[in-house]
């Protein structure tokens, strides 16, 4: 392949809802282009983007698959990224690093909540967009229905550029609105057209969309706004100049049709790629901040000292990690030495390629703007910047939701713990998303992600890769202990046998603190009563016993326990005795001090459809939640809620239920609240039940 100039490149995201057709219309550019040999389907695993098992054995796209294209004099990369629910944010990288966005619509479904959300994700990134309304030979497909709501859910601004000729069963091809012409394709699924007369029947509904399209350009200028006036029409250079424009400055959002499974519409498509959507040097210049934190522009300069951005990582089991980017500033050589900017260590460029799929090309020199991939970095990782040594820089970091649900993972033999956590790392590694952990109070090992399926496919992908074997379940609640009342004791260990006894005396007091203030030793102790040697002995035994209340063995917080009296023995008192009446004191004095139980309780953030909002509020009530508050955010509304964890941990499988898979949640840890005394009695018998078992094992 060669070196591409920079105007030369272009960088395309497909993003949009789950199942409108992403990789097929991938894979139907490849093919009509000759980048592959044969028309690889979704449907029977040889989609060349979806080529790992788990996306073969589902049918659908987990993670970005990447695929290069020479196209006339044209290098394009595109981004097939996924879009059901539970994995759709991990698109958020490639759309950052993208040059632009074709949201994909269903022509029977017309805009989805995921289309919406891609919408957002490219908004947020200040990406041109562009809409493919696919599936236009299916059943019930309905161009024009489809584009009302486009508009609704978009604006305006969202206008055709062709239309389909015919539909469903009978669609055969498109009309090129800006030259007016007709686009006939071959039915052999070739992706080649006829270039031909536009059909009677259509002339006339072309002829006023044409006109729409060049009234909504001639606005974005007020010298073709005058010509327009004056003589109703602008001719084509004119507007394909207008409308690139309009494009670039995101005033209008161009909307095409096709069957990427008829292979109909594509090549209208790329052409539109080519000729219409930015370089990556007509953006404008990337923000960035220097070694001393201070923010620079980064100049589009093929000559500036080279910088790239790392947005993606791949954990091969076999090779390592691949670490895959995009040049932001300069221009990579095969084996250049370059400096991390967070770590500050060196990484060696051996090795370049760009990836069409699971295919990769060699290459020696990645120009400004284009995308390649190396293997074996020492310790980038995605989110990282790379960067000569004489100009330091650092691009943001993508920006990545919070998991939204968490699970307990063990290993199904004894003794694989260490190759699970190491299997997890890696898969943690190229799955912002997904991330792992151990409770410091259950002692479990959490892996959390956007949902249930996220986590049940990232398990599975580790499992296949590193022969490791764990199960799933449903994690503990890390519930705590307190008290609510005040009490004072006092507590002795005697105990005499042959040779020194052992003896501890002590009066404690313990007292209620405010939630979150965790434990307070407090030494009152005057004229020697407990030896000053022994007072640590006591509060290390107070510890200890906060690591198991007296309800059902949670952990103890929000106490202070004052020291205010004793006794001890010249000869039989030590640490050990000291510590044991410690113990003993604290769980008297628990006991008196009226103990409950706390649970955690979560910020929850809801995301619905409008139509939805009362079964879902219902539902968050039912779950003992406080409703905080709503906004309107798009044709969706917001719920924020505050809900016991205990309550959350099925609720993703709920929120699916309730919406038709057209919501998404996220949630975060809030406080601890004590948990309703009707609900106490059920944990207590739970944890003792826990306990017994735990011994009988």
């Amino acid at each position: 392949m060669k070196v591409y100039n920079p105007n030369e490149i272009r960088n395309i995201a497909f993003a949009g809802h789950g199942g409108t057709g992403k990789t097929t219309l991938t894979s139907a550019i490849l093919y009509a282009t000759k980048a592959v040999t044969r028309f690889g389907r979704t449907e029977d695993g040889t989609a060349p983007t979806d080529y790992e098992e788990d996306e073969i054995e589902k049918k659908l796209s987990i993670t970005t698959g990447i695929a290069c294209l020479e196209w006339e004099k044209y290098k394009v990369n595109i981004f097939d990224t996924p879009g059901y629910g539970n994995f759709i944010a991990e698109s958020r990288g490639p759309i950052r690093i993208s040059d632009a966005v074709g949201i994909l619509v269903s022509a029977v479904s017309g805009v989805e909540v995921m289309t919406a959300k891609s919408w957002d994700y490219a908004a947020e990134f200040n990406k041109p967009r562009f809409v493919i309304v696919n599936k236009m030979d299916r059943e019930n497909a309905d161009f024009y229905k489809s584009l009302d709501s486009i508009r609704e859910n978009f604006g305006r601004e969202a206008t055709p550029v062709n239309l389909p000729i015919g539909s469903q069963k009978d669609f055969v091809g498109v009309i090129d609105l800006i030259h007016l012409k007709a686009h006939l394709y071959s039915n052999d699924e070739s992706g080649s057209f006829k270039e031909a007369e536009i059909p009677a029947n259509e002339m006339e509904n072309a002829k006023k969309r044409r006109s729409e399209l060049v009234e909504m350009v001639a606005e974005l200028d007020e010298k073709l706004m005058e010509k327009y006036f004056e003589s109703g029409d602008l001719t084509g250079e004119e507007l394909e100049i207008a409308l690139r424009k309009g494009i670039v400055e995101q005033k209008i959002f161009p909307v095409l049709c096709a069957s990427a499974g008829k292979n109909i519409g594509t090549m209208d498509i790329l052409n539109f790629v080519a000729n219409f959507i930015p370089s990556p040097v007509e953006i404008g210049s990337e923000k960035a901040k220097d070694s001393s934190g201070s923010e620079v522009d980064v100049a589009k300069d093929p000559n500036a000292p080279v910088a790239l951005y790392v947005f993606k990582t791949i954990s091969d089991p076999t090779q390592g990690r691949i670490s895959v980017f995009k040049v932001m500033s300069g221009t990579l050589a095969v084996d250049s030495n370059l400096v991390n900017a967070r770590t500050n260590s060196q990484e060696r460029m051996a090795g370049l390629f760009h990836q069409r799929g699971k295919e990769r090309i060699k290459c020696e020199t990645v120009p400004l703007g284009d995308i390649a991939a190396v293997m074996k970095l020492k310790e980038t990782q995605m989110g990282d910047t790379l960067c000569a040594k004489e100009r330091v820089i650092s691009f943001e970091p993508v920006k990545y939701p919070l998991p939204a649900i968490s699970f307990a993972v063990e290993p199904k033999s004894r003794g694989d713990e260490e190759k699970i956590m190491s299997a997890l790392q890696k898969m943690v590694e190229e799955d912002p998303c997904f991330k792992v952990g151990r409770d410091p109070q259950t002692k479990e090992l959490l892996v959390s992600g956007s949902g249930t399926q996220h986590i049940e496919a990232v398990i599975q992908r580790a499992q296949k890769r590193y022969g490791v074997e764990m199960t799933m379940k449903q994690p503990k609640v890390p519930y705590k202990e307190t008290i609510k009342g005040k009490a004072e004791v006092h507590a002795r260990h005697k105990k005499q046998t042959g040779g020194h006894g052992q003896f501890a005396d002590i009066h404690i007091r313990m007292e209620p603190l405010p939630r979150g203030s965790g434990f307070k030793f407090i030494d009152e102790i005057f004229g020697g009563a407990v030896p000053r040697n022994f007072i640590p002995a006591v509060e290390k035994g107070m510890l200890e016993a906060l690591e198991s209340g007296v309800l059902a063995g949670y952990p103890v917080v929000d106490l202070s326990i004052a020291l205010f009296d004793g006794q001890h023995h010249p000869v039989d008192s030590s640490e050990m005795a000291f510590k044991i009446a410690a113990h003993m004191g604290f769980k008297e004095a628990m006991e008196k001090s009226k103990p409950t139980i706390l649970e955690p309780v979560m910020n929850v953030e809801v995301i619905v459809p409008d139509e939805c909002m009362g079964d879902v509020m219902g539902d968050l009530n039912s779950r003992r939640g406080r409703i905080l508050g709503m906004s309107q955010k798009g044709q969706n509304q917001v719920i924020k809620a505050q809900v016991p964890l205990a309550e959350m941990l099925t609720y993703a499988s709920t929120l699916k239920s309730l919406t038709a898979d057209r919501g998404s949640f996220s949630m975060e840890f809030a406080s601890y609240e004590e948990v309703p005394a009707q609900l106490q009695t059920k944990i207590i018998e739970e944890a003792k039940k826990a306990r017994e078992a735990e011994k009988e094992g």
